[in-house]
């Protein structure tokens, strides 16, 4: 059987892994999908530099357009990243009767509707595993190997950057920025770090991760998202003394009242797994209501490891080429006409607990002023911890961990304890999660 002819849009650092990985593994590939993969070119905006990195056999164009719709190409492989010209070309490849293959979360959580539906009509594949988690099989597990479970909850460190960053400030005391710097110095971290630090990078795998979870469409829009730049090292540290340790996860949850989809800043249980996730590495915990909670842990980024999960894309895509389309995996999971439109619930109703701290002035009756507070709002404390003042200090620290409660309800109480003459400071609230 001829090779299935490729075409790879982008000839960045993930694009050298496919290259490297599909040479060295090329036999193993053919016995599992079938027939050869083969690279019939590649398209670049620096045909000489695409070279010097991938060697100069293939062929290599600036025509994207030309590359994206040529008649001899079976799969598009688009590994541009970011929005535009990524959706054009996608949108070129689909029309023309192309299967795609996208590492790009950003063009998946905000325009993934419009493709898969362009896909649907056309009768042709779209796959994106290498856009959640890198070289982890977390869109797989969850759309395929999960498949007889209602899934209730899933939680996960889906931004390597991030996790570096704090497991830095936890094991080294480092404050946000030192810790931000090292992980540039050490290319964990673009000298442009948005995405990862305020958190829209883990929105968007989040996003993707809620539309195959619950059977709804992609909507990042809905989403609520936190990011690091705030968090203190003296909140991890105190975190530590409770029994808690600090990640910054992507969830999505099913409620009676609708969906959660929220990116933030998490105690987690220091004895849970997850929280045990270190450096740049990813981890995810899926909850099905048959098989329980299940991990999936590795890296989330990388050339190899990304390009692991595109192969596994391409293998997938050839094995199920000449497949009539309705007999092949739905893109998220359930059939398009099966689709559900729950809602996603604004941050004011979701329900969680909440770690708090409050720099008070050391004097009497304050700690009985704030427990008032959150009586009246029906929160109840779950651990309750007070720094003791320094000789002379005035001041100190007091530490609440309560019991769930919704965001509304903790916004409200915060705001009355915030206008006490006693807190001296603005609030530190986090959202804290077991993940039993």
């Amino acid at each position: 059987m001829n090779p299935i002819q490729i075409a790879l849009l982008g000839a960045g650092t993930v694009a050298s892994g496919v290259v490297k990985v599909l040479e060295r593994n090329r036999e193993e590939l053919r016995r599992r999908a079938g027939r050869e993969i083969a690279v019939a070119a590649v398209a670049a905006r620096n045909p000489d530099k695409a070279r010097a990195a991938l060697g100069g056999a293939l062929p290599i164009t600036s025509d994207f357009e030309g590359l994206a719709t040529r008649p001899d190409i079976d799969i598009v492989v688009e590994l541009i990243g970011g929005i535009s010209p990524a959706r054009e070309l996608v949108l070129s490849a689909i029309a023309a009767g192309k299967h795609v293959v996208t590492a790009n979360k950003a063009l998946i959580a905000l325009h993934g509707n419009e493709i898969f539906a362009a896909a649907q009509a056309r009768g042709v594949m779209v796959a994106f595993e290498a856009a959640v988690a890198g070289g982890i099989p977390i869109i797989k597990a969850v759309r395929e190997g999960l498949a007889g479970n209602c899934i209730e909850w899933i939680a996960g460190i889906i931004n390597g950057t991030t996790n570096f960053i704090l497991s830095e400030m936890r094991d080294k005391g480092l404050d946000f920025a030192t810790a931000l710097a090292q992980a540039q110095a050490l290319g964990y971290a673009e000298a442009d770090p948005t995405f990862d630090i305020e958190g829209i990078d883990a929105a968007h795998k989040a996003a993707i991760l809620c539309a195959i979870a619950f059977g709804v469409p992609v909507q990042f829009d809905k989403a609520y998202v936190e990011g690091i730049t705030a968090l203190q090292s003296t909140d991890i540290r105190y975190a530590e003394k409770l029994g808690y340790r600090i990640k910054l996860l992507g969830i999505t949850k099913r409620t009676e009242q609708g969906i959660e989809l929220r990116v933030h800043p998490t105690l987690i249980p220091a004895n849970r797994l997850i929280a045990n996730v270190e450096g740049a590495m990813n981890a995810v915990v899926v909850q099905g209501d048959a098989v329980g909670p299940t991990l999936y842990y590795g890296k989330g980024a990388g050339s190899e490891p990304t390009a692991s999960a595109v192969i596994a894309d391409l293998v997938d895509v050839t094995r199920l080429h000449t497949a009539d389309p309705e007999h092949r995996v739905p893109h998220l999971a359930f059939r398009p006409e099966a689709m559900h439109d729950i809602p996603i619930l604004p941050m004011a109703q979701v329900v969680t607990a909440y770690y708090l701290r409050l720099r008070v002035a050391d004097q009497a009756g304050v700690l009985a002023d704030l427990t008032r507070i959150l009586a009246d709002a029906g929160i109840s404390i779950d651990a309750l911890m007070q720094r003791e003042a320094g000789e002379g200090e005035g001041q100190t620290d007091v530490i609440m961990l309560t019991h769930d409660t919704t965001e509304a309800r903790m916004d409200a109480a915060i705001a009355r304890m915030q206008a006490l003459p006693s807190v001296l400071a603005p609030i530190v609230r986090i959202r804290k999660e077991e993940l039993r």
